[in-house]
């Protein structure tokens, strides 16, 4: 098993990382790691995420408070946010937040992403929603975010940037570059007249494709009702029709079709 210390250096790694790609300035951006159900390892607040050492890494336990940070540090204002995807999702390891500049952008002109552009995106991210602004340091960030938890294992902050969480350190960070690289993609091939998308039966062979390599997480491949009954996935119909909102299918149905005659006019 891997020590405090090792990890705390892997997270000093990952912070190196996403300021070097520019995914943070500044003191932007958090980082965490759950070491068991009562203690996480987190970054620090006022700190910028390219030049930490070990010893600038917090202990907190489930509720954020301070287990362990030497003087001077202490744990990231947003670690509600944190918590609250460890308490909601149990498989869980690490989690994410950064401001990449596409991804970012997307998330302030409130626009999520959902087109199938590449088959990459398609199986790794499914589609990636906005959750709700919130105020920093709040409980309004985690209550957004909560709603999508079980549907998704990324998202976009309305007006912030975006958060990414997996089975370990590594795999969190991973779906951050996946998240960017798709967001850039589709910005880029927007200014070239707009992206030619894979179409209804592509997107559902790459879903089967999906389901088959027993991927872990969450992902519209496995949840989406829509998908499961043989219709439209979310990203063939452009919307996210697995929207957390919806609490049976009954409401999904209803939820499609208020936006379906809202688009008719009607």
């Amino acid at each position: 098993m891997i020590n405090e210390y090792e990890i705390k250096k892997e997270i000093c790694d990952i912070g190196k990382r996403i300021y070097n790609r520019g995914m943070v300035a500044s003191n932007d951006g958090n980082i965490s790691v759950k070491l068991n159900d009562h203690e996480f390892l987190c970054t620090p607040t006022g700190v910028s995420k390219g030049f930490m050492t070990p010893e600038y890494i917090c202990k907190v336990d489930e509720n954020g408070n301070v287990l362990q940070a030497n003087k001077g540090f202490k744990p990231s204002s947003e670690i509600k946010m944190h918590m609250r995807v460890y308490k909601e999702r149990p498989d869980v390891n690490s989690v994410v937040h950064a401001h990449p500049m596409y991804a970012t952008a997307f998330a302030i002109a409130g626009i999520p992403l959902t087109q199938p552009i590449m088959p990459e995106a398609v199986i790794a991210l499914g589609c990636v929603p906005i959750a709700e602004y919130g105020t920093p340091s709040t409980e309004e960030i985690p209550n957004a975010v909560s709603k999508y938890l079980q549907h998704f294992d990324a998202v976009l902050l309305e007006n912030h940037g975006a958060l990414t969480y997996g089975d370990s350190l590594l795999n969190a960070y991973h779906k951050m570059e996946s998240v960017e690289f798709y967001a850039q993609l589709l910005f880029l091939s927007k200014q070239l007249g707009g992206p030619k998308e894979l179409s209804r039966s592509q997107v559902e062979r790459l879903y089967e494709i999906r389901r088959q390599f027993g991927m872990k997480g969450k992902h519209p491949a496995d949840i989406c009702l829509n998908a499961k009954d043989g219709k439209p996935s979310c990203h063939s119909c452009g919307q996210c029709s697995c929207e957390a909102g919806a609490s049976s299918e009954g409401d999904l149905v209803a939820e499609i079709t208020k936006k379906v005659m809202k688009e008719l006019g009607l």
